[in-house]
């Protein structure tokens, strides 16, 4: 139970911070003010799990998930209301989960010189508000744990990117400094991540630095200004999927007192269920079937008869496909097979009669929403499954056969929550070398971050048992491994050849590395680049990339500066599944922010909230204002 009740220890601990000293707190060794600094550490990284609640809002935003549930529609919608607390966990963690906790650790380890502690304090203080900017924006930092205040000031994100890679470098300073304390257990039972690990710490530090600078890619001063920063921390951040940051949880399943010991997407929390599943979008992407779209906006329809071999494939799929696909292809060839498809993804093919046959497990059909907000695929209308293989409602492994066991993958009791991994600062790094033009550079840096991603992917399978239905990945170990290495030789890694590498692939292969933990960053990134939109200048606006009818216009998918092919967002002009215009209060935007925790912002801090520029925080069309990582320059003047 320790993990449980140092959070509840901590939750009550802050809630008297702020007493008089006549309580005399000190004294009343029941409910001390002050603790050992190691003893805030298990609290503070296992509050990392709230990521995973807001991903479900996220998540459709970007066609990575499709969702029925009433709480996050709106955000698949691209639209959200300012009366709800719904997409601020991850502002509630930052502020109050983590907030003084953090604050005490960091402090009072440098006032015992527990070098280490400071340091893996300032990497999570970082990491923690580099990502609390990139989902909010604007946020107030300088003021942030000032006492005595109910009006906090704002500051701008240009400010705190700053602030978050300056805390990186001290978290490296101290992770480097000889450290005379001798930790024994206090690191290892409360480090979740790298259990006390200094060197994997330090990587992790460069790694916010690497993952900060990547969402400046597309600002006018990038090569400039960051690109070179941005290689040298790669350099010096993960080289391998031993380095991932992964927080550990406890596990346990049914037998454990408190359902948080396991996993926020086990079967044990059914937090997925059958409200949250996979989007078409994700589908097209990972079999390599994103579709040709007629000047109607529908897919194109199989036109010429298909063989005899065929037969069977167009009717699972009887749309003709664009030439090019990026991540892979339908072919039956050597290597043409993505097998990261089977544990990403879900299906309802072969429940473990074949798990371990490589055409069988290559022979899978998947389907995913066509909408956001609507469980029904494209094809033939039928429902989309869940994400542990099934189609029904989730049961645990307490229950008689079928069931879903524990899970699958990272949707297990027992799986790690995934801060960041080496793949995707592989390819940040590609991204870079990419930009600098660098070719032959970003084309290792590639190469490296699918391979990264594979071996990430292999290491949290969970195999089921041949011929039982009782939960698990559709697929062996000894048959993902085959499959990746032909994969990996085949012609969309190794195979490719740097003449043919372009951004597209970069990005699209980022996309899927991060699906489906990482969809805040995807979402940055998709952001900095403006969903793909058709504009022209600066930045899209109305008139220039949405209209009146608030449709948005996409540019043509054989562009040559489209980077995800075949995505379209929900308010996509003509386009079959698409075309419903986003709430009028967007003016035609898609959003570009979340909305600050009601129940701090737009109770308490109004004030600050309505000084905000180019937009008001207190704005009906605030989540449209673009931050400023995805301006090409500075923020606008008004």
């Amino acid at each position: 139970m320790k993990k449980i009740t140092i959070i509840t220890f901590l939750t009550v601990l802050f809630s008297v911070t702020s007493c008089e000293k006549y309580l005399d707190v000190n004294k009343n060794i029941d409910a001390p003010d002050r603790i050992d600094s190691y003893l805030y550490l298990s609290g503070i990284l296992q509050s990392y799990q709230d990521i995973y609640n807001d991903l479900h809002a996220i998540a459709p935003m970007i066609e990575m998930w499709g969702t029925t549930n009433a709480n996050y529609t709106p955000f698949a919608n691209h639209f959200y209301y300012k009366s709800s607390d719904v997409g601020g966990v991850v502002w509630r963690t930052v502020y109050w989960g983590q907030g003084m906790n953090l604050e005490n650790l960091i402090n009072q380890s440098i006032a015992a010189e527990e070098w280490t502690l400071v340091g893996i304090g300032y990497a999570i203080k970082s990491f923690s508000w580099d990502m609390l900017t990139k989902l909010y924006a604007d946020v107030p930092l300088k003021q942030a744990f000032s006492t005595g205040r109910t009006i906090y000031d704002y500051d701008y994100q240009n400010e705190i990117y700053t602030q978050v890679r300056a805390w990186a470098r001290e978290a490296i300073k101290y992770l480097e400094m000889d450290d005379k304390t001798s930790y024994g257990s206090k690191l290892t039972d409360h480090d979740w991540i790298y259990k006390g690990d200094k060197a994997k710490w330090i990587k992790f530090a460069y790694a916010v630095i690497v993952r900060n600078l990547a969402s400046l890619s597309n600002k006018t001063g990038f090569v400039t200004q960051y690109a070179d920063e941005l290689i040298e921390c790669a350099g010096k951040s993960f080289q391998s999927a031993d380095d991932d940051a992964r927080v550990g949880v406890s596990g346990g399943s049914q037998s454990v007192p408190y359902s948080g010991f396991n996993n926020f997407w086990g079967t044990a929390r059914n937090n997925l269920g059958q409200t949250s599943f996979q989007h078409d979008y994700a589908v097209q992407v990972m079999t390599g079937t994103v579709p040709v779209y007629e000047a109607d906006g529908n897919r194109k329809k199989v036109v010429i008869p298909p063989t005899h071999e065929d037969t069977l494939y167009y009717a699972y799929y009887p749309y003709e496909l664009v030439p090019q696909q990026i991540i892979c292809d339908t072919s039956k060839a050597t290597g043409h097979f993505d097998p990261r498809v089977i544990a990403k993804l879900s299906t309802t093919t072969n429940q473990y009669m074949y798990i371990d046959n490589a055409d069988s497990v290559k022979a899978y059909k998947y389907y995913g929403a066509r909408r956001s907000t609507e469980r029904i695929n494209p094809i033939d209308a039928g429902g989309v499954p869940t994400f542990f293989g099934r189609d029904a409602a989730v049961k645990n492994g307490s229950t008689a056969p079928p069931n879903d066991g524990k899970g699958r993958w990272i949707y297990h009791d027992e799986a790690p929550y995934i801060l960041t991994t080496c793949a995707e600062i592989k390819f940040c790094l590609a991204e870079a070398y990419w930009k600098k033009g660098q070719k032959g550079l970003a084309y290792e840096a590639f190469k490296e971050g699918v391979k990264a991603d594979i071996a990430f992917t292999a290491g949290q399978l969970r195999p089921g048992a041949k011929g039982q239905e009782v939960g698990g990945d559709k697929v062996t170990a000894a048959v993902f491994n085959t499959l990746a290495n032909e994969y990996t030789a085949g012609p969309y890694v190794d195979g490719l050849g740097e003449a043919n590498l372009t951004l597209s692939h970069i990005m699209m292969q980022k996309w899927v590395a991060l699906y489906p933990w990482g969809a805040m960053e995807a979402w940055v990134d998709m952001r900095k680049y403006h969903y793909d939109i058709a504009y022209t200048g600066n930045y899209p606006t109305l008139g220039n990339g949405w209209d009146a009818t608030r449709r948005i216009q996409h540019k043509a998918d054989d562009a040559q500066d489209r980077l995800y092919k075949g995505f379209y967002l929900g308010a996509a002009e003509r386009l079959e599944f698409r075309d419903a215009p986003y709430n009028i209060e967007n003016e035609g935007s898609p959003c570009y922010r979340l909305r600050p925790r009601y129940n701090s912002e737009y109770i308490w801090n109004i004030p600050s909230l309505e000084k905000l520029k180019p937009i008001a925080g207190t704005a009906p069309n605030y989540q449209c204002s673009i931050p400023w990582f995805a301006y090409p320059g500075d923020y606008p003047a008004n």
